[in-house]
């Protein structure tokens, strides 16, 4: 399990001194870039990114909640390993944005709403890097997780697994203690928490008891199958 701290839970006014609460101790940073017209809230842009993007090596996911992706691929700087990622809700056809993303030297990530069927996703499988099943209306932090999100993630896990794929999951909304080992047992490889780590004083201890958790119920899961009690 990878943990990609979002950056929307964070405090805006220090934003380079929180990455660094978090630097060495996870894989990835979330960044919600938000127009106020696909999502009704406004958040950081391309220049604020740019300037984060130079004070750490974490690899970013760059998520664009926004109407025009196209209007922006080129307009930040790419490390390697970073994501962009597009919402499939705005894109009619998403080949020529996908070649767009991969010419800028990020990994192509694709995302979806919480009512989107997780099927529309399923032609674009083979083109994409990572799907990002939001798991709360998108656009503000601090909601509940929805559980229906698991049988989404379960879904999507096993059409990528029936056709062979690499593609990673990662999951983003309302993920704490509590249901992070459920989210990484349907499938989710990546997890995007905002309030539980950066809503905690102690950075590194919340870090550690998610990884706990999730650690926790994966043996669980494990063992449950290995002496055929069922599902997760």
């Amino acid at each position: 399990m990878k943990l990609a701290p979002s950056l929307l839970a964070a405090d805006f006014g220090r934003l380079r001194e929180e990455i660094a609460t978090v630097e060495g101790l996870v894989e990835g940073l979330h960044v919600d870039v938000m127009d106020g017209h696909f999502v009704p809230n406004i958040s950081i842009g391309p220049a604020v990114v740019n300037a984060l993007r130079d004070s750490t090596t974490i690899p970013f996911d760059i998520h664009l909640m926004v109407t025009e992706p196209a209007s922006f691929i080129h307009r930040f700087k790419i490390r390697p390993g970073d994501f962009l990622t597009f919402h499939i809700e705005v894109v009619a056809e998403p080949g020529p944005l996908i070649a767009q993303i991969r010419e800028a030297g990020a990994k192509v990530g694709v995302a979806l709403k919480p009512r989107t069927p997780v099927e529309a996703l399923f032609p674009l499988l083979p083109e994409v890097d990572l799907v990002l099943v939001m798991s709360v209306e998108p656009g503000f932090g601090g909601q509940e997780f929805l559980p229906g999100s698991l049988e989404r993630i379960r879904r999507l896990k096993g059409e990528i697994l029936r056709r062979g794929l690499a593609v990673e999951i990662a999951v983003d909304g309302g993920i704490n203690e509590e249901n992070i080992g459920q989210v990484v047992a349907a499938g989710a490889e990546t997890i995007v928490a905002g309030t539980a780590i950066f809503g905690a004083q102690d950075r590194r201890a919340a870090i550690a008891g998610l990884r706990r958790a999730a650690l926790g119920r994966t043996a669980q899961t494990k063992r449950r199958f290995e002496h055929g009690e069922g599902t997760l």
